[in-house]
């Protein structure tokens, strides 16, 4: 047998070959891969949770619940729960529970939030571009929602670490009539009373008077207070009246963290 020999190819021939050809490369499709990977990172994907249909089946189960303020659904259905919620948590935030914000503090239930504002509401005749002080910023969710319908929000937070926190989640909204105030709550915020709502996210043994000193006539404060039987909180309602007399009613159990003075 004879056996062949292999010769190079002479120069200018391509060897031919089975394999695919190289993609071209293009510098500007991994610029744009980039980009909505950057985007990816600050905002959940794959979760639906920016879409206005998660809260909408959020609402609408508060709303089989017996929610019919039609302004406190409104605001409900605009603010972005979960761009208030801690990324570990974030596939729970429209679900109607409490979640975890740091230093012992939560972000309310979207039921009681629903509740205290529709309480806060609920006045007659109703509050005319309303002034509201909310005592507890916490991570700014409800201070939000209030801004959704009220003419002005002051918001003041105790803990600089959730003042900081809230004043972060909050810029993308940008609020012109929301202002966040770092401070003791106990005192309220004298310099913009007095206000049409005051709703509070902490409750003691009782409410203090700096608070009922700054609601308006016709203004009405809720805020949870210590059951005077002793069985945990309940939501209170303090209406002043034209004549400037206070009306006091008590409303159902919640649970909330407890009011302290001071800041930290």
């Amino acid at each position: 047998m004879t056996e062949k020999r292999k010769f190079p190819l002479p120069l200018g021939r391509v060897q031919p070959t089975n394999a695919a050809p190289k993609p071209v490369l293009r510098p500007q499709r991994p610029l744009q891969d980039a980009a909505r990977d950057r985007a990816r990172a600050q905002s959940p994907s794959g979760l639906g949770l920016d879409s206005e249909h998660v809260r909408a089946r959020m609402v609408e189960r508060l709303r089989r619940d017996g929610l019919a303020d039609a302004r406190v659904i409104a605001a409900l259905q605009a603010v972005p729960r979960h761009a208030f919620v801690d990324s570990a948590l974030v596939q729970q935030a429209y679900e109607d529970t409490s979640l975890p914000i740091g230093l012992g503090q939560t972000i309310s239930k979207p039921s009681v939030v629903a509740r205290m504002l529709e309480l806060m509401l609920a006045v007659q005749p109703p509050l005319a571009r309303a002034r509201v002080l909310e005592i507890g910023t916490g991570c700014g969710y409800q201070a939000a929602v209030i801004a959704q319908f009220a003419r002005s929000v002051v918001s003041i937070e105790r803990l600089k670490p959730l003042h900081d926190k809230a004043r972060a989640n909050l810029a993308p909204l940008a609020l012109s009539n929301l202002r966040l105030v770092y401070g003791d709550g106990r005192i309220g915020h004298a310099p913009n009373a007095p206000y049409d709502g005051i709703v509070s996210a902490a409750g003691g043994a009782d409410l203090p008077s700096a608070w009922l000193d700054q609601l308006a006539p016709g203004g009405r404060l809720v805020a949870p207070m210590a059951d005077a039987r002793g069985a945990g909180q309940v939501l209170v309602v303090v209406d002043r009246l034209a004549d400037g007399t206070l009306r006091r009613s008590i409303h159902e159990a919640v649970r909330f963290v407890p009011l302290e003075s001071g800041l930290a």
